[in-house]
């Protein structure tokens, strides 16, 4: 088992670095891979170099951030809510985004990538405190059906606000649709430098929570006998979910399936164990985005079609494949 978790690993890594590459290559303009290499390593300033260094990277980067925060994220949605079918849409964190952009459009007149990205956050955040608020005040306290169900509560609310809001105003419903189809077009590098601590916080939570979660899978009464505080254990991993698909959800607005589909791909190797499925999932995500971008590029030349399409369109056959082939409670 060691060894095949070592095995899928490393493949995750030569996966990721050959879908970088071709996320700098591949375009509008297909650029050879020698010239690639060369605006990376001694630029000359020719349209090439332009091209890579200002455009194609920053996006590519931004894409490999987002990826590992939605994927690690899905995994922690699942483990913690005990749910197979779990992602971060479970805990209201999408539906808080995309309400808080609506309000910053309609009541502040933001335009810019610059601004969305706050009030998704702020937005994610808040409606992960009440679904985890409400949760905790149930009988039996932060239980995952508790969580699953005060989650979709507050989505359900949350979208239909956000649709009385886009009503009000077409300069909103405009302006939101752009952020929420789910794309990593028109995003420079300060975008991802404005979520990158978020995701890298989310990511050491997540990684420091894989232990507590493994004895969670047993149970709460086994978890508490093994001396982890299941409270605080929680409480951690909601903040992780948070810090990771709000971040991620903020600068490329809503991209579904993929923290979906990824972890039950990993588990294929690295089986129930978090200590390995937290690290593959984050890996597996950031392939599976940069890919469907790539294949976004490509298929609408000259134009393209957004991340968030083409990754629905890989995860819901997927997904469907997957349920039909095995039992709901097996996977």
């Amino acid at each position: 088992m060691r060894r095949r978790r070592l095995i899928g690993l490393a493949a995750l890594a030569v996966s990721l670095v050959v879908a970088v590459l071709a996320g700098i290559a591949i375009g509008t303009k297909v650029i050879p891979v020698g010239d690639v290499f060369s605006a990376l390593l001694a630029p000359t300033g020719t349209e090439n170099d332009v091209v890579i260094r200002s455009l194609r990277i920053p996006r590519t980067v931004l894409g490999v951030l987002v990826g590992i925060a939605l994927g690690l994220a899905g995994a922690l949605v699942q483990g913690f809510t005990r749910n197979p079918l779990g992602d971060p849409g479970l805990l209201g964190v999408n539906a808080g985004a995309a309400f808080f952009v609506v309000c910053g459009i309609y009541l502040f007149g933001v335009t810019s990538l610059f601004g969305y990205v706050w009030f998704a956050f702020a937005g994610a955040l808040v409606a992960s405190v009440v679904v985890f608020t409400i949760g905790t005040r149930a009988p039996g306290g932060a239980t995952p059906v508790s969580l699953a169900l005060s989650g979709a509560a507050v989505a359900f609310l949350l979208q239909a606000l956000t649709s009385s809001v886009v009503l009000l105003d077409e300069d909103s419903l405009d302006a939101y649709r752009f952020w929420n189809v789910g794309s990593l077009a028109g995003r420079d590098a300060d975008v991802a430098s404005q979520v990158v601590w978020f995701i890298v916080i989310g990511a050491l939570l997540a990684l420091a929570s894989a232990p507590a979660l493994n004895a969670l899978s047993l149970g709460d009464d086994v978890a508490a006998s093994l001396g982890h505080s299941v409270r605080r254990t929680r409480t951690v991993g909601v903040l992780a979910i948070t810090l990771l698909a709000g971040a991620g959800t903020a600068a490329c607005g809503p991209i579904i399936f993929l923290g979906l589909v990824v972890p039950h791909i990993v588990r294929s190797f690295t089986g129930p164990d978090y200590r390995w499925l937290l690290p593959a999932s984050g890996l597996a995500g950031a392939v599976l985005l940069l890919l469907a971008d790539v294949i976004g590029r490509v298929v609408a030349r000259p134009g393209e079609l957004q991340v968030g399409i083409v990754v629905a369109l890989l995860g819901a056959p997927f997904f469907i494949a997957l349920v039909r082939r095995r039992k709901l409670g097996a996977i």
